[in-house]
């Protein structure tokens, strides 16, 4: 289990000179593994939760970081490198989601379980070193939430996250392949990143293809201090048909 809490602040009198703005803002973050394995079977387990926000005196409350990951797996060990795997995962956020315009106003374009993506997953994984495992999946069928998706028409889309209004929810079957890298590379310092594929058999073609790419680089100086980069490379047409980009750097306790 890792548990991190980085807080950033800075203030200024009402007379200092060369300009400023008070703020306040904090990141934490949270994973949490539980692994279980017994001859050829296996039952893997990951927890990964990440919110922040930063609040400018005159601009408000604002978010840095939301992301909620749940992941569950069976694997039954067919080689010493190949298993047969079946997974189940989620993924959303924890509250609202604003686009800000230039005359600071907040416009809404996501919310909780709006969108949130059910994946379930029947393949085999190769995992030739224990900080190295890739899961194919041919067989995924994906849910899709979108709640209250007419809320959300004005500022995303017709069909905001790929849902149609008044529907909530969309089905979709496909193939899913995931990449997963998780091991210390210097001492104290540790890399872990998650690469997300899916591919709906409905819309087979290469710029339809949801692509996800997680990263987090962590440093501990010290015992209870890290120096934290982390950033998020999303593609989904359903989305916007450019690639998103995030990223957060964080100083804080460990």
């Amino acid at each position: 289990m890792n548990f991190s809490l980085n807080l950033n602040q800075a203030s200024f009198s009402s007379n200092w000179k060369a300009g400023g703005i008070n703020a306040f803002g904090f990141n934490t973050l949270f994973n949490y593994k539980a692994n279980y394995k017994e001859g050829k079977n296996s039952w893997d387990n990951d927890v990964d939760l990440a919110f922040g926000f930063v609040n400018n005196s005159g601009l408000g409350y604002r978010k840095t970081i939301d992301r909620i990951y749940l992941d569950t797996k069976y694997g039954y060990e067919m080689s010493d490198h190949w298993s047969l795997f079946t997974s189940l995962n989620f993924l959303s956020q924890f509250s609202k989601g604003y686009q800000y315009t230039d005359d600071n106003q907040a416009h809404l374009i996501s919310g909780v379980f709006a969108p949130a993506f059910i994946t379930a997953a029947l393949g085999f994984e190769y995992h030739p070193v224990e900080y190295f495992k890739v899961r194919i999946a041919p067989v995924a069928p994906r849910i899709t939430i979108v709640s209250d998706p007419q809320r959300f028409v004005t500022t995303v889309g017709p069909e905001p996250y790929g849902v149609e209004p008044p529907d909530n929810v969309r089905f979709e079957l496909g193939a899913q392949l995931m990449a997963e890298f998780d091991k210390q590379i210097f001492e104290n310092v540790n890399l872990k990143w998650r690469y997300l594929m899916f591919a709906n058999y409905e819309t087979l073609e290469a710029r339809r293809l949801d692509h996800r790419f997680d990263l987090d680089l962590i440093a501990k100086v010290g015992k209870y201090i890290n120096v934290g980069l982390g950033g998020i490379l999303l593609y989904d047409y359903d989305q916007d048909t450019e690639v998103q980009l995030s990223q957060v750097f964080s100083i804080g306790f460990l």
